[in-house]
């Protein structure tokens, strides 16, 4: 029988994340290993007030097609946002609304990738970016990151062997939890600008900080900006599936037409109902309250690792975001200690699928936002007491 599958197929694999979710659909178990926003954060009533209001008033217009660009009254919203919490003077014109942005992932590879494209990195970096530009078959040019930032060198060697595209997440990244110091963001603007690379800085968790002060883009840095990726999935709810991208000019136009061909536009009725929300209630209140569990959420995952992990473990202490990342003593495999921690009921993920150039065998991550303090104290106690045992 012949092979009927795209060729592309053979370097894709599926998520190791969303595997792993399958094991701890367990509810004994306690999970660190989602990416996901805690569901008493939804703003359930508010939504439910929005969704009847929008059948109510405008339920035949909600439920048509609608246009590729997205609802305007919702892109202004996102625009004046940019310039009233960034400083960022973005205009309607410049945004396409997206089905998460997750598919602002798969229309910059359509657009931009070809077989073989350099594609620049995070090491460790976001897995769904990795399965999304998968598809396109570019090389991977991994590059690793510090405290504050990128290795600066290894960039710049990167972009001067050709380098097409940077992606990155430079607040409370995932998986890492790690965010750029202004003075990384400057010079990753600068060598940007130099070499012509394509920036597409992705966003989702920059509105989370819970300590510190917020710092620009690094697209507000450019004097070129390439494409800055936002979503409402951690501010107000991932099941809608709404996110947006910045972009100008021909690039915006290219990306309209991708966007076309893959699904004509993104829901009606949900962009309709979350334009409700967003106009109808306090939203930067309902963040501050976001951060602030979140926040609460940090430091009593923090504390217990401070109190019960072996002193030859290192982790990250994030300002803000969903994650910390986790990195044992040398030699020690998180895959190995995933099966052990499993015989405990507490589930993270190991932190080599996060990386495109191998590694990463003594990583992992956790998740802080989807379980509540009692939980994240027994988790951690049980995490570890699976470390103590496995690196003997």
């Amino acid at each position: 029988m012949p092979n009927t599958y795209a060729s592309r197929m053979g370097t894709v694999h599926r998520s190791f994340i969303r595997e792993i979710l399958k094991v701890t659909a367990d509810p004994s178990i306690i999970s660190f290993a989602g990416g996901l926003p805690n569901p008493r954060m939804f703003p359930v009533e508010a939504m439910k007030e929005a969704a009847v209001s929008v059948l109510g008033t405008s339920g035949p217009a909600s439920l048509q097609y609608s246009t590729t660009e997205g609802d305007p009254v919702l892109r202004e919203f996102i625009a004046g946002r940019y310039s009233k919490t960034k400083n960022l003077s973005v205009t309607p014109d410049d945004l396409i609304v997206t089905t998460g942005s997750q598919q602002c992932l798969d229309l910059v590879g359509k657009v931009f990738l070809n077989k073989g494209d350099k594609v620049v990195i995070e090491s460790p970096g976001y897995l769904g970016a990795i399965q999304s530009f998968s598809l396109f078959e570019p090389e991977f040019v991994a590059v690793p990151l510090e405290s504050d930032g990128p290795d600066l060198q290894r960039l710049e060697e990167a972009f001067a062997d050709g380098a097409k595209v940077f992606y990155a997440v430079p607040n409370f990244q995932n998986p890492s939890g790690l965010s750029y110091s202004l003075e990384k963001r400057r010079a990753v603007a600068k060598l940007l600008d130099k070499y012509g690379v394509l920036f597409v800085e992705d966003d989702p968790y920059g509105e989370l900080r819970f300590k510190g002060e917020h710092l620009p883009t690094v697209h507000s840095l450019q004097k070129k900006p390439g494409i800055l990726l936002g979503s409402f999935s951690k501010i107000a709810a991932p099941g809608f599936r709404i996110g947006w991208l910045v972009a100008s000019g021909e690039r915006r136009d290219k990306l309209i037409i991708a966007k076309q061909a893959a699904d004509l536009h993104t829901s009606t009725v949900t962009q309709a109902v979350m334009r409700e929300y967003v106009l109808n209630n306090d939203v930067e209140e309902h963040i501050r309250h976001i951060c602030e569990v979140y926040g609460s959420h940090r430091d009593v995952m923090v504390a217990m690792i401070d109190e019960y992990f072996p002193d030859t473990v290192e982790t990250t202490r994030p300002d803000g975001g969903m994650f910390l990342w986790v990195t044992l003593p040398k030699g020690c495999s998180s895959m190995e200690l995933f099966d052990k921690a499993i015989e405990r009921k507490v589930a993270f993920v190991p932190g080599k699928p996060f990386y495109t150039d191998g590694g990463g065998e003594n990583t992992l991550r956790l998740n802080f936002s989807n379980a509540e303090p009692d939980r994240i104290e027994e988790g951690i106690k049980r995490l570890a007491e699976s470390i103590r045992e496995f690196v003997r």
